[in-house]
Parts: C-alpha cells; structure tokens; sequence
C-alpha cells in the first residue's frame, strides 16, 4: 500500500547500522506531524540510501514523504512497518496544506457546515438537563 503524507519533520531518531547476510545496511527512523485539522505524528523508516536523504534535512522543515505500510503477525501480535520509498522537501507555501481525500491543496479549511434546524412552532422545554447526554 503506497500512501503520501505531508507534514513537518519534528524528529531524527538515533540513526541505526549493522551487517546482515546481505551485506551493510543503515536505518534512519524520523517522526512527521501532519498537518490535518487533527495532526498525527507518525514514524517512518528509512533504509540505506534513503537513511542518508533524511539524515541532511534540517528538524522543522515541510516534507512530502511516500511510505508503503505492511504489518506483520509474529507469535500471535502484529507490528505495523511505515517504511519512506521517497521524501521531497516543501515550500514553506505549502507548509500546512488541508488534505482532500487523495489531493493536497493550499486552500484554507472552511467553516463547518451546522445541519441543526430550528424547530417550527412553540418550544417546549423538557424536564431533561442540557448535559444529561446519552452516551
């Protein structure tokens, strides 16, 4: 699954090397913020020639980053990998996009929309308190 988030990069991890049967390998683990209504962080790996790219860029900075996520069953938990496959740095234009759907756009969020009519005709006030809520 390949998904694009845009945020800001608020933190390099301790980068992270070793060697396996394939030979060397270097991981760079980061934390973005995105810029929704409700932002998330999110860690994301970076492997290789990749650990290297995010290494150079500075804490702070808009980035439009490409993750392919896959979650893996090991006795009996799964464990969810959000590894980078590509990372471009933004404009600071378009630092806080609003996301639409599968689009990104600079436009500002709008008002929400209020579905609440008012009643026609004579309020009757219930015998209920205003904040006995039902859940």
């Amino acid at each position: 699954m390949a998904i694009e988030l845009i945020g800001k990069l608020i933190q390099l991890l301790p980068p992270q090397s070793g060697t396996s049967q394939r030979g060397n390998w270097s991981k760079q683990e980061f934390v973005i913020e995105t810029s929704e209504q409700y932002p998330k962080k999110v860690c994301i790996s970076a492997w290789n020639d990749n650990a290297s790219k995010v290494a150079q860029i500075p804490v702070g900075t808009p980035v439009k980053v490409a993750v392919n996520i896959e979650s893996r069953e090991y006795n009996g938990k799964w464990y969810t990998d959000v590894r980078m496959w590509n990372i471009q740095v933004e404009n600071a234009s378009v630092a806080d996009p609003v996301y639409t759907g599968t689009q990104y756009s600079d436009m500002p969020p709008q008002e929400p929309q209020s579905f609440a009519t008012q009643p026609e005709g004579p309020v009757i006030a219930d015998s209920t308190p205003e904040d006995d809520l039902p859940f």
